[in-house]
């Protein structure tokens, strides 16, 4: 009787994961940001038209200009004849009117102001077609492989496609390098011009859906209804992506299914040495020890089950013979659940240590006998 009692259970379970993740979009994708896992995905390679999620490549370049200096929030940018007439979703700037980048971001972020991305794509690259080439380059260096893009705004155009997959990997790359767009993305109401323009977010599980940090909308005849929807809880933040959706609610209803489902069946976990490292011995190096830290892989995606019993060995060397590189291995943290290992996270130098010369192996010696004299 209790086989089966846990037998029926399992299957519950089982079902129960299978329900909270049927989405009816034809192509949708879970991924976290912080290990860049994917959770969920249906049929995420398919080359689809994006409409304006497209512009989330825009705000990644836009805010890697003010990371690197060539922007700041204060440049204002005077509107092109171009960037004016793009139509569709806009704030109808005129020409050589006059606003800041930071109003424009906010533009582009809540209402999807194709003249605003227009004009900070002119800004950046000088031209649109000449930003457009950055965002190709930009989307090979992050593995985009299923994308062409053809304007700064996903307006339609012959041959500009790209996937759930890829939108979720430059998603990644906005919100993990760059959270301060959250300023933005996180607006649900606002005005521009003085108070002369009102704003509403297209992204309206920025009201609806708690924990939602953005991201992006889009929608047009040819792509249906598209969304990069980004959400956090208990520190762990992820993206989901929803391609040619019927409707734009079913959009957003899809959009939380995989969100609720994720938050409900996963955790982050930040892996740390529950006591500190000690430092290792160094044979024949300039200083006589290395200090250990801890490698790339501390943040441990689980299954909430796993999560909430970890234990953790840490296997070190008793010493190491210099030269010592920083980065050089020194040992490994394991971390398990259940008995099970889930993780073997790398513990490396912390700093180089130069192997000591014949020189310095004299003086040492030197130094030594005066001292105990």
């Amino acid at each position: 009787m209790k086989k089966m009692i846990t037998l029926l259970c399992a299957v519950l379970v089982l079902c129960t994961s299978a329900r909270a993740v049927e989405v009816s979009a034809p192509s949708a994708l879970l991924m976290e940001k912080e290990t860049g896992q994917v959770l969920f995905a249906k049929d995420e390679h398919a080359k689809l038209e994006p409409a304006s999620v497209t512009k989330v490549m825009t705000l990644l370049l836009t805010m890697e200009a003010i990371g690197s200096g060539q922007l700041s929030y204060d440049t204002v940018i005077t509107a092109s004849a171009h960037a004016c007439s793009m139509g569709g979703s806009q704030i109808w700037l005129k020409e050589n009117e006059q606003m800041t980048v930071s109003d424009m971001l906010k533009a582009v972020c809540v209402v999807s102001a194709n003249d605003c991305a227009v004009a900070l794509a002119e800004q950046i690259a000088g031209s649109e077609d000449a930003f457009v080439e950055r965002m190709n380059q930009r989307a090979a260096e992050l593995g985009m492989n299923d994308t062409t893009f053809k304007n700064a705004t996903g307006l339609p155009a012959a041959g500009h496609v790209t996937s759930a997959y890829d939108i979720a990997l430059m998603s990644r790359e906005l919100v993990l390098n760059h959270p301060d767009i959250r300023q933005y993305t996180t607006i649900w109401m606002d005005t521009l011009r003085s108070g002369q323009s009102e704003l509403v977010n297209t992204n309206k599980l920025i009201r609806f859906y708690e924990g939602a940090t953005g991201l992006k909308t889009g929608s047009t005849d040819a792509a249906g209804y598209c969304l990069s929807a980004t959400a956090e809880r208990e520190g762990m933040e992820l993206i989901a992506v929803i391609m040619k959706g019927a409707t734009s609610a079913q959009r957003f209803e899809d959009a939380k299914t995989l969100l609720s489902y994720g938050f409900s069946a996963y955790a982050l976990k930040k892996v740390t040495p529950e006591t500190p490292l000690p430092p290792v011995k160094v044979e024949l190096g300039t200083q006589a020890t290395v200090q250990p830290v801890l490698g790339e892989g501390g943040s441990l995606l689980l299954e909430r089950a796993r999560a909430s019993d970890l234990q953790q060995s840490v296997t070190l060397a008793d010493s190491v013979a210099a030269p010592v590189e920083a980065g050089d291995s020194l040992g490994t943290l394991t971390v398990t659940s259940g008995g099970e290992t889930v993780a073997e996270i790398p513990i490396l130098a912390g700093e180089s240590v130069p192997r000591i010369t014949y020189g310095q192996m004299l003086r040492r010696l030197l130094q030594t006998a005066f001292l105990s004299d």
